[in-house]
């Protein structure tokens, strides 16, 4: 048996130019949080983070429910323990199955002030928080839930060591921006609930974009940390683009043309496979709703051209047209009002099985 990735959140800095959700820390306070397993195993054990911190964290009681069973989480045999600033922690294995699609509840006390929290920060679930420890109880007493992800980055599970993995690394389109909250809906669920064997985890991170930072490290730089870290990974699904494009903009940086696109794809081809990778490129999908803020013509002819070098070139082991599965016929840089969450440029439920109808399970033969 072997340790690999059941489920993996991809985090960012409080402290980044932009954020989609408000920064915060805590203090005497329980976070609660759902973690959707992508894969199950006979153990797992769970991932905390504290990369982006300033200060030390402090956990002093934390458990962990599956099912109807409840574990407390140790590191290192202790109920109560310390991240450095900059760190990470793997809690001690629990010695309890977990299967692919269940929920795993993790509650975290944190006694002291934290400073702003390393977060996931639009996951299409909430965080709910209560004042004082609550880890053992089972009727939680929260005072306010969160869109968002705290201190977590991971769930690792005990598998066959034949089992294969997969990573969706990208943006929004991948991390659920667009779905109904707590739900599952995201792309990512959809896909592994169609798989035959293996699983998908879901490195997504909205806002996120191929050459620079901004919401995240950009693509080219999370590549090792995100991707090749986890054990036994084959395949790897990219969605870049819209934020490249759409962003700078907004920040008043100059525009992204689509050669440099199209030099940054091949980059990323060219490490998935030195890695001895397999990559799936999705097409980038339209947003020419989101509005002038987002969408300029300049940048909607950018996106086409880069779309059709996706489309035709040898840098990928496989295509994955999510362009033109979500689009409007009738105006191809739209997103078909029918999976439009709303916003112009993100799916809704029955957009992100459109998207996953795109992909070829073939291609994806983990």
């Amino acid at each position: 048996m072997i340790w690999t990735a059941g489920f993996r959140t991809a985090v960012i800095s409080p402290y980044e130019q932009l954020q989609f959700s408000e920064p915060r820390g805590f203090a005497d306070q329980t976070v609660r949080q759902v973690l959707h397993m992508a894969g199950g195993g006979e153990a797992f054990r769970v991932r905390l983070t504290n990369r982006y911190g300033r200060t030390p964290l402090t956990i002093a009681a934390a458990t962990v429910v599956v099912g109807d069973r409840q574990a407390v989480l140790t590191v290192g045999g202790a109920e109560r323990w310390v991240i450095p600033a900059g760190g990470e922690a793997v809690a001690d294995p629990v010695d309890l199955p977990v299967a692919a699609g269940a929920d795993l509840v993790v509650s975290l006390y944190l006694p002291e002030r934290t400073g702003l929290a390393t977060h996931s920060h639009k996951p299409a679930e909430v965080a709910r928080i209560a004042h004082g420890n609550h880890v053992t109880s089972s009727v939680f007493p929260w005072t306010e839930q969160v869109e968002a992800r705290y201190y977590i980055s991971g769930v690792d599970v005990l598998a066959p060591p034949d089992t294969a993995i997969a990573v969706a690394f990208g943006d929004s389109w991948f991390e659920g921006v667009g779905t109904t909250t707590s739900a599952n809906h995201r792309s990512v669920d959809v896909l592994n609930r169609r798989l035959r064997r293996g699983w998908v985890v879901n490195q997504g991170i909205a806002g996120n974009r191929l050459l620079r930072d901004g919401v995240g490290e950009h693509a080219l730089a999370r590549f090792d940390r995100d991707v090749l870290s986890i054990p036994a990974v084959t395949h790897v699904l990219v969605h870049f683009g819209i934020n490249d494009i759409g962003l700078p903009g907004m920040l008043g940086e100059p525009p992204t043309t689509a050669d440099a696109l199209v030099e940054g794809f091949g980059a990323l081809a060219d490490r998935a496979h030195g890695a001895g990778l397999k990559i799936l490129a999705a097409t980038i999908g339209p947003f020419a709703g989101a509005g002038p803020g987002i969408s300029t013509p300049e940048g909607l002819a950018v996106r086409r051209a880069v779309n059709d070098w996706i489309r035709t070139t040898d840098a990928f082991d496989a295509v994955v047209d999510v362009a033109r599965a979500v689009a409007d016929p009738r105006a191809p840089d739209y997103i078909l009002p029918a999976l439009d969450s709303g916003d112009g440029m993100h799916l809704n439920d029955r957009g992100a099985g459109a998207m996953v109808d795109a992909v070829d399970l073939d291609d994806l033969a983990l």
